[in-house]
């Protein structure tokens, strides 16, 4: 022990950030342990449960000094303890195996501990690796300090991850482990979409425009719903771009990820309309006490307002958590016909009539049914035998 591994000492604490106090405590305790040990050797008859060993490293010069201990059978705290000089082997071969040892792990502890550190404040924030590895299991990104994990579950399926390419990814959780700070990142995540804005949109990262909700089906289509706290800040045109040059870089990033940038509103109906982008709404009635939107679109919009497979009203209804049904003009024209004809009464029984239409003549009840019976029954026409009849007695006469 020398002031050359004080220095060395110091300006690992200038290069890696390890606090010089904390190494030389690690190196203390590993020092006073070898020496311990060392002693046993030396004299087999020394209780090793009943004998402790004490060290201290000078700050300034590096010297070393040593106490040996005697620890209470039942306590086992330290009873007594005597310096003893410090052997001239134990200083040489051993002392600088045993520093070399302990310098490594403090090394490797403290290195690990700055980096948990460093992440575990960026759970919720993206990150950039370039991909080292690549299996049915799992993706390794390499962030420089540290390998990042991106389970299969976590991963868009229609994206390939290629050895070597850059990729950006969303921190979902830190951990600790004994190798190190496990860091779990995703690529289906709604957060990445958001943190994607929050770089390439300022009105964003400055707080002039928020975004209110975020709805993915990862690798095909995603809407996001913005609002302005500025009056003449257009939420969606900032979001967009000129000429579609913000939104743009999102897709890209995105590997071709559709996105529908959609205006928030307090006005329920209306966000249910907008969320339905790019299909236009004709009407929308939401039932606020089950969470149910009755919307009515052209009929030339319906498939557009549907989308393929449902996709486009699946994810209004994700956006705006209102269920939501959707009809066309010409549906909804059937349907309220169909219920008007429900509504309407039923023409009374024929007799019910018959009664009605006598007692307003002012003749009995069965005078009525004869005489309405009588006009209602057809006139029989008249046979061949009653026109010959007839014709011969013209005749005669």
């Amino acid at each position: 022990m020398n002031e050359a591994l004080i220095q060395a000492l110091k300006e690992l604490e200038r290069e890696k950030g390890i606090p010089f106090d904390t190494i030389l405590a690690g190196l203390e305790d590993a020092l006073a342990s070898a020496y311990k040990s060392y002693r046993r050797q030396h004299d087999p008859e020394l209780d090793e449960e009943l004998t402790g060993a004490r060290a201290t490293l000078d700050p300034e010069s590096g010297e070393m000094r040593v106490w040996l201990q005697q620890l209470d059978e039942e306590t086992g705290e330290v009873v007594s303890e005597n310096e003893e000089q410090v052997p001239a082997d134990f200083l040489g071969r051993i002392a600088a195996q045993t520093a070399k040892q302990v310098i490594y792990q403090k090394l490797r502890d403290a290195e690990r501990e700055m980096t948990y550190e460093e992440f575990a404040g960026r759970e919720g924030d993206i990150v950039t690796g370039i991909i080292q590895q690549d299996s049915h299991r799992y993706t390794l990104l390499d962030l420089g300090k540290v390998e990042a994990l991106l389970p299969q579950a976590e991963q868009v399926p229609s994206e390939p991850y290629r050895h070597g390419e850059r990729l950006k990814a969303f921190i979902v959780e830190v951990r600790r482990s004994t190798k190190g700070p496990s860091i779990i990142v995703s690529r289906t995540h709604p957060g990445l979409l958001r943190k994607l804005f929050e770089l390439e949109v300022p009105e964003i990262a400055e707080g002039i425009v928020e975004i209110k909700a975020v709805a993915r089906e990862p690798g095909h289509r995603s809407k996001m719903a913005v609002v302005s706290h500025e009056p003449g800040v257009d939420p969606v045109g900032a979001c967009v771009g000129a000429k579609g040059s913000r939104v743009r870089i999102v897709v890209n990033e995105l590997r071709g990820e559709k996105i529908d940038v959609v205006q928030w509103t307090d006005d329920i109906n209306k966000f249910v309309a907008n969320a339905l982008a790019p299909a236009k709404v004709k009407e929308v009635r939401v039932d606020t006490a089950t969470g149910t939107a009755q919307v009515v679109v052209p009929d030339y919009q319906l498939s557009l307002a549907i989308g393929k497979e449902g996709q486009n009203a699946r994810l209004a209804a994700k956006l705006t958590g209102c269920r939501i049904d959707i009809r066309s003009e010409s549906q909804a024209a059937d349907e309220d016909r169909t219920r008007r004809e429900q509504r309407r009464p039923e023409a009374p029984p024929s007799e019910q009539v018959v009664v009605e239409i006598g007692e307003s003549s002012g003749s009995g009840p069965e005078e009525a049914g004869a005489g309405t019976a009588a006009e209602a029954e057809p006139e029989t026409a008249p046979s061949e035998e009653g026109s010959v009849a007839e014709s011969e007695a013209s005749a005669s006469a």
